[in-house]
């Protein structure tokens, strides 16, 4: 190569090089969030999922995008995490929209309704059945929108300190229970009380209550119910399945560039199956245990399933009266669901109650 040619190509590289630079850190700005979660770092599943949303957003970024996640109480109170986030307190949140019904049912939608879908059916309705832009279209009113990032699966029925045998025992009863599930129990004589996680062993432990549901044997035995109140009951009916979504303030949404976006939306997606995956692991052996420790396993009454169905169709149907943003989704949302269990009764459940079947001779 002449001399000439070579001094013309290398001047042409270092410019192009001058050029990338500034455009590639144009690309990959700097951006810091703040996360704050609605459960105690104990609870290292849920808690866990923002822990793995900051590290998989920093390594896709190459640092660029920041996420500090907080623990319940360390920013916020638990229950008030996704007030933060509307806000703008904080960027995001860990945290149920069913926490937020006192405002509005319709939050529900993006958590679960009590005799709904199982976790499987209602990941389908989000992502692909037209759930998801039905909720954030509902929930853009509080500046906020939700990307699907955690789930406990099908959760129990919750601690007792005495037996249920009827819809009778109910009355008065003072359980611990968040979303529409307290609701629906409340015309059955409950008396619903919603604490956050890290609360609800010393309201336990003092009477102040009399019961308490919160997730599955995995999270419930870190927390301890067991020594103070040995009926365990299942199913827990009001959550066949419980979605976390990651909350994000509208306005931080919109300044994030279209690829770290994305990148948030995939570290979601890969907490999701990991969560789910984490609890479907350490449920069976810690249920086990819990038994082994003196937990009274207990199937709640046929009576009291039956009532409680009953009324749970009643007060979606009264909702869907009243308000037009909860009639507008519950209406996709019943319809997907009957069409949901059609299928499971074909394929799902013959199968899985077959099977189980052999597990337990």
């Amino acid at each position: 190569m002449k001399r000439r040619d070579f001094l013309s190509t290398a001047a042409l590289a270092s410019a192009a090089g001058a050029l990338a630079a500034p455009a590639l850190a144009q690309a990959r700005p700097n951006v810091t969030w703040r996360l704050t979660s609605s459960y105690p770092k104990s609870l290292e599943t849920l808690y866990g999922i923002s822990d793995h949303v900051a590290r998989r957003v920093a390594e896709m970024t190459d640092g660029g995008f920041q996420i500090q996640p907080f623990a319940a109480g360390e920013l916020v109170p638990p229950l008030q995490a996704l007030d933060a986030v509307s806000d703008g307190t904080v960027e995001c949140a860990h945290t149920l929209g069913s926490y937020n019904i006192g405002k509005d049912p319709t939050w529900a939608f993006d958590t679960s309704l009590p005799f709904g879908m199982n976790t499987r059916q209602n990941t389908a309705w989000l992502l692909y059945g037209g759930g998801l832009e039905l909720v954030n279209e509902f929930i853009a009113s509080a500046n906020v929108r939700s990307i699907p990032s955690g789930n406990t699966g099908a959760q129990m029925g919750g601690w007792y300190r005495k037996p249920i045998s009827s819809v009778a025992d109910l009355n008065g009863l003072k359980l611990r229970i968040a979303g529409l599930g307290g609701t629906i129990l409340s015309r059955l004589g409950v008396v619903p009380q919603q604490i956050g996680g890290g609360d609800i062993y010393a309201a336990l432990e003092r009477g102040t209550i009399d019961a308490a549901e919160f997730s599955g044997p995995y999270d419930d035995e870190k927390l301890g119910f067991q020594r103070v109140a040995p009926y365990y009951y299942y199913p827990g009916w009001w959550e066949g399945t419980a979605n976390v979504g990651l909350y994000i303030n509208l306005d931080a949404w919109g300044a994030l560039p279209a690829s770290y976006q994305a990148v948030l939306e995939t570290a979601c997606s890969e907490a999701m199956t990991h969560c789910v995956a984490k609890y479907d692991n350490g449920n069976p052996e810690a249920l086990m245990r819990l038994v082994s420790s003196g937990a009274q396993l207990q199937a709640f009454p046929d009576d009291v399933l039956a009532a409680a169905f009953a009324e749970s169709r009643k007060l979606y149907a009264e909702y869907a009266a009243a308000n037009d943003n909860f009639r507008k989704i519950y209406d996709h949302w019943s319809a997907y669901w009957t069409r949901q269990q059609q299928w499971l009764r074909v394929a799902e459940l013959p199968y899985d109650y077959f099977t189980s079947a052999q597990a337990g001779q």
